[in-house]
Order: structure tokens, then sequence, then C-alpha cells
């Protein structure tokens, strides 16, 4: 096992007395084509061309001598140290940081970045990555070849955004373009490069701000707010009791996107908005898109939203990880389940529809459960009945797939 493992961030700027020290000492080096051409790297130490982290640091847990690992930017945020530090490799690690890409890439536009949202994306995490920057009005997106601001543009279409694109930060090469999302596939791009999304009615954090990247905190507290709270007149299937069921089969979370089918007053859309999802939000009703749209302002959340009729509408919409299907019957719901989303919540008014809803689910290999809802609303002057609900919840899940 190596005697010592120091990992050192390269920013671009001149190493530190600590890292040139460790380099000096040092008898095996990986990093980067780039990092071992630097001058300080020892001649006589081994060299290894940084490509698999987990494969260096099982050479170098077979290396009798002192190690160095060299990494762009500070290699404990989304870097090689948490690799390295994995239980199964026994390596002990030093850290000898540097200002990371992220940093650098808004010091490069002048913008604060406490309130962004920072996302990897590779070729695996670039769908979740791009619903982060369709949600959330500024993200900073660490790319890779073949996730990079062409692959983030397309994937963004219907979507206005603008691109900061930070290219090979801290080199001579280092290079700084502004373009919209639709424009960002017309260009190559070298690598490395960060990408900073802005787009949406960013808040401003008030002088109490005090989390990274945090949600404003001026919102109605709560979940499945009362009518008042979108004007009033909730449809159907956006009752308070149902709402909160929806969210809860569904449970949007950041990274997912959601379709909201038949968004009526734009409730469930705000709703699972605020928990950091992507929304698009179909009506064919354009008062029902206004109205989701001024739900979606009042609560800070930027929701894309579509006007026309399911299913047709949905053909050309990106695929979704969990829907809500607030109307349309089972011809909509049998064809949302064509898209094999991770989770579909519904809902019937008589035991015959939730009966059709859950035979086609259940064809189309979803694991239905289905609950008679009741509520009763009650005058608290008299403690008498005021209203009385009752409906059918459904909701698929798809068994072989991450819930």
């Amino acid at each position: 096992m190596a005697d010592r493992v120091t990992v050192i961030g390269w920013d671009g700027s001149p190493l530190t007395a600590a890292a040139r020290s460790a380099l000096g000492a040092a008898t095996l080096v990986a990093g980067a084509g780039h990092h071992l051409a630097l001058p300080e790297v020892p001649g006589r130490a081994e060299r290894i061309r940084l490509g698999s982290v987990a494969l260096a640091a099982r050479r170098i847990a077979g290396h009798r001598g002192t190690a160095v690992v060299l990494a762009d930017g500070d290699p404990g945020f989304f870097g090689v140290v948490r690799t390295l530090r994995a239980p199964e490799f026994g390596l002990e690690v030093e850290v000898v940081p540097a200002v990371s890409s992220v940093a650098q890439a808004f010091a490069r536009a002048g913008m604060p970045w406490d309130d962004a949202q920072v996302v990897v994306a590779h070729r695996r995490t670039l769908r979740r990555a791009v619903n982060v920057c369709r949600a959330h009005p500024k993200v900073a997106v660490l790319t890779s070849p073949g996730a990079g601001p062409a692959e983030l543009g397309l994937l963004l279409e219907g979507v206005h955004r603008t691109f900061v694109i930070c290219e090979e930060l801290g080199t001579e090469r280092e290079q700084v373009t502004v373009v919209t999302s639709d424009k960002a596939a017309d260009h190559t791009w070298r690598d490395p490069n960060v990408v900073i999304v802005i787009g949406g009615p960013a808040a401003a954090p008030d002088d109490g701000a005090w989390l990274a990247g945090g949600a404003p905190s001026d919102t109605p507290r709560g979940w499945a707010l009362p009518a008042a709270e979108y004007g009033g007149g909730l449809g159907e299937g956006e009752t308070e009791p149902l709402r909160a069921a929806q969210l809860a089969r569904t449970g949007p979370r950041v990274g997912d996107l959601v379709w909201d089918i038949g968004s009526g007053s734009g409730a469930f859309t705000a709703e699972a908005a605020r928990f950091g999802a992507a929304v698009i939000a179909v009506d064919r009703d354009p008062d029902a898109c206004a109205r989701t749209l001024a739900a979606a302002r009042r609560f800070g959340v930027q929701p894309q939203i579509v006007h026309g009729t399911a299913p047709h509408i949905l053909e050309n919409l990106p695929e979704p990880d969990v829907v809500r299907v607030g109307g349309g019957g089972a011809a909509v719901v049998s064809a949302v389940a064509d898209r094999r989303p991770r989770r579909i919540v519904t809902h019937a008014a008589t035991r015959d529809a939730a009966e059709l809803i859950g035979r086609d689910l259940t064809e189309h290999g979803y694991r239905v459960e289905c609950s008679l809802l009741q509520s009763v609303e009650l005058d608290t002057r008299a403690w008498t009945e005021k209203k009385r609900t009752v409906g059918f919840l459904l909701s698929g899940q798809l068994s072989d797939r991450n819930p």
C-alpha cells in the first residue's frame, strides 16, 4: 500500500508550497495529460494517466512509495476524493484543495452562486441534470464528453434558458461564451467546460438567506393547500385530500420530470414543482393554462405549460418519471402507461371507471393500488357538515424500475 496519498487540486494558478513539496517527494503521480506535463512532476516518478479513478486507486493501493493524484478544481467537490476514500482501497488521503470550477465559472460571470443548484452531467445522469435546469432558475452543470452544452440545449427544447459556457477554465485557452439554449447545439465546445444555466423568475434571497441552493422561504407553509391559495374553484380531482394523496403516491423530487395532465387550477403543478421537480402541465382549456401560470408565479416555480388535448399532445413531450392524470379518463391513462413512467396516479368518480383504469394499468405491467377516499368538510362554528367528497384514487407503479 502507498505510504501516503496526497490529492492536489489544480485551478491553473501556481501550485502552493504544500503541493510542490508533495509532488517533489512523489514516486507515483496520477492525473490527466495536462497535469502530468506540469514541470513540478518529478521525472523519476511513475506516471498514470487518470481515466478510471477506481483503476488508478487500485494501482495506488498496490504501490510501495508516496503517491500524488492531480485533479482539476477542488477534488473534494464532485471529485476524485470520494472514490479514493472508498473502504475497498484502504487509502489514507490528504487533500490540497483549489478553487472549484463552479466557483471559477460564477466568478467569470460576475454572479453569486449561493442560490444555485449544482449538478453533474454524464451520459447516465444527463436527463436528470436537464430536469434540474428545467425546474430551477440558476444551475451550474459540470459536463462531460457526450453530455455537454450541445446535449443540454437539445434536451431543453421548448424551454428558454441562457447558457454561460466556460471552457478550459484556468488555462491559456480559457473562454467564456453566452448563448441561448437553442443555439448551443450549433457550436463545438471544448472540454472541460462548465455551463451556468439561467432562466425563469429568479428570486433574490433576502438578507436572511442561510441555505445554499435553497428555495425562497416566503412561500406558504404546508402542502395540499386550500382552494383560496389558488384563487378558488378547484376541480373534481383537485380537492385537498385527493391532492395530498396524489403527491404522496407520486413523490416528486429533484431531477424528476412530472407530467400534470389536466392541470386545472395549477394546484398539483405548483406543489409538485415546490418539491424541486420539473413539471410539464398540459390542459386543453386555455383558461386552465392561464390559471396554472398564475399559480406558478404565485409560488415562484416555473413549469412548462402546454396547451393541447391529451393523448395526442403527449407524443412529442420528453419522457416523464411520474405522471398525474387529472382528466381524460382511461384513454389518457393508457397512453401514458405506454410511455412507461415509474409511477402514475389518477382518480375516478365511479367504481366502474376505477376498475377499467385499474385493469389497463395492470395489463401494462403496473402494480395497482386503489383507495376509496371520502372527506367531510365541517363548519366548526356549529360542527355541521358543509361539504362531502367521495372518489377513487388509483396509483400504478412499475415493479421492474427504481421507485
